[in-house]
């Protein structure tokens, strides 16, 4: 198993891609603790994974409130250790063109995105220095970060600053053996894929118009953006920082 014996935290955990994170994770061998805002997801989330004999466990927080964040990162370490893996996958996709975006709006947004990610970085990375483990931090950025749309103004701007805030990161904290990096995930079949289709006023039609977009004629899979998430998190990306991994079957390259 490639994560035997490990300590993670996922965040935003309780569903969708980083639901998958941590069953994939544990299925690897790591003692999961997930971190969400729905706190009936996330139990059982990590009730479904204890009654596959897995060591797991949720804590509720809002990434994007500083206080509740370190209580959260905090508990997770009492109970599981200081971590060997953080994965950054909290967020709020928010389907708002610039012209009708409020400045509350972007700015909660860049909280939970932006700034929740940059938070658990940073205080994870003091926990794995502290316990002398040489740590991995997985953030998620997204297509969203090298593409233009008329929608999702403040998810552009977060996710082009995680991808930033990631090669950054990984500089900073190289020489004290932790490595970072970012998937960047294309329209995956998630929650938040079909409460975007729902922000345009008439689903079926929203999500026409998303598939269109993709030149697989398909959406991504919740397991196969976690299987490159194990990757950047495992041994195998040994030699890989600060990238910003692309899994959007090929969206960004036509």
């Amino acid at each position: 198993m490639k994560l035997e014996n490990q300590s993670a935290i996922v965040t935003g955990g309780a569903k969708g891609i980083g639901r998958a994170v941590c069953e994939l994770f544990a299925a690897e061998g790591a003692r999961v603790a997930i971190l969400d805002l729905d706190a009936e997801q996330g139990e059982a989330a990590a009730a479904g994974l204890r009654s596959g004999g897995h060591d797991a466990a949720f804590f509720r927080c809002d990434v994007g409130d500083a206080a509740q964040a370190r209580q959260a990162l905090d508990a997770a370490a009492a109970r599981f250790g200081a971590p060997d893996i953080l994965v950054n996958d909290a967020a709020w996709q928010l389907n708002k063109p610039l012209l009708e975006t409020t400045d509350e709006e972007f700015d909660r947004v860049l909280s939970v995105n932006l700034s929740g990610t940059f938070r658990m970085t940073r205080d994870a990375a003091k926990l794995m220095i502290a316990a002398g483990k040489r740590g991995v931090i997985v953030n998620f950025s997204s297509t969203f970060a090298v593409v233009g749309s008329p929608g999702y103004i403040a998810y552009h701007a977060s996710k082009g600053g995680v991808a930033s805030f990631t090669r950054a990161a990984a500089i900073a904290l190289m020489p004290h053996g932790i490595r970072v990096n970012a998937v960047a995930p294309g329209t995956t079949e998630t929650p938040g894929l079909y409460d975007g289709a729902r922000d345009t006023g008439d689903v079926e039609k929203g999500l026409r118009s998303f598939l269109a977009l993709q030149p697989l004629k398909r959406f991504g899979r919740p397991e196969e953006i976690a299987r490159v998430v194990l990757f950047l998190a495992c041994g195998d990306s040994a030699f890989v920082y600060g990238s910003n991994l692309m899994a959007d079957g090929g969206y960004t390259i036509v």
